[in-house]
């Protein structure tokens, strides 16, 4: 009996050797998101449409990590655990934001390569229905142009180039050279014209009321102004 006793006993070694073997498992499990938080790809996303917002508001060199943390009313530790740098943060916003405002302006001059008044118009229309379907576009542009931060323009170039623009920007010469086109326009301001006569009015439109009472301007009054300006001029 005695004996049987002496077997079932583990010596202290033999115990201490396996505390030992567990405790590089507890050291090697990786943290996970914060307890109480959203569910993963819900709470990304909330976290980008805030970046969005503060951006437009104050612009990127002025919005921190912590900024969009306050603003979303999350723990500094929840925007970490996604976005460990603000650069990080501006790379997700390219890839879910402003690839998909991409493809929606693409295509127009494949479309019409021979018809720049046909380009031009569906272009025009296109600027505002983006805008329209992100409302944080045309405040955010507005921004990028008054404070010329370029971080986010940067971070853009590096990720899809500038073979778009390019390619445009030869059409247009190639339009004037054919004689289809005003020689006296320039090229490089064409699609700066095209913003300002929609982004920037319909930037102003979120904040306050333009236009009379009962008929206060909106965005298909807009892309109507817009294209007729560019397409007809300014005579009866």
């Amino acid at each position: 009996m005695a004996e049987s006793k002496l077997v079932k006993k583990q010596s202290p070694a033999r115990t201490s050797a396996a505390v030992d073997k567990k405790a590089p498992q507890a050291a090697a499990k990786r943290p996970g998101r914060p307890a109480g938080s959203a569910r993963g790809p819900e709470q990304r996303s909330l976290l980008l449409d805030t970046a969005l917002v503060l951006f437009a508001r104050q612009g990127i060199a002025d919005t921190t990590l912590a900024a969009i943390a306050r603003e979303a009313k999350v723990t500094p530790a929840m925007v970490n655990y996604y976005f460990t740098s603000r650069e990080q943060l501006i790379d997700g916003l390219i890839e879910d934001r402003f690839l998909p405002v991409k493809a929606a302006l693409g295509g127009v001059f494949q479309r019409h390569p021979d018809d720049p008044v046909a380009a031009i118009t569906e272009l025009t229309q296109k600027f505002v229905d983006v805008a329209t379907d992100y409302p944080w576009f045309a405040p955010l542009w507005l921004r990028g142009i008054i404070s010329h931060d370029g971080l986010l323009k940067q971070r853009m170039h590096a990720r899809v180039g500038d073979d778009d623009q390019r390619a445009a920007l030869l059409c247009i010469k190639k339009w004037q050279r054919d004689g289809l086109l005003n020689a006296e326009l320039e090229p490089a301001l064409l699609f700066m014209s095209l913003m300002g006569l929609t982004i920037l009015p319909l930037a102003a439109i979120m904040t306050r009321k333009i236009g009379p009472e009962n008929k206060p301007i909106d965005a298909r009054a807009i892309a109507r102004h817009a294209i007729a300006l560019l397409v007809h001029g300014v005579g009866a």
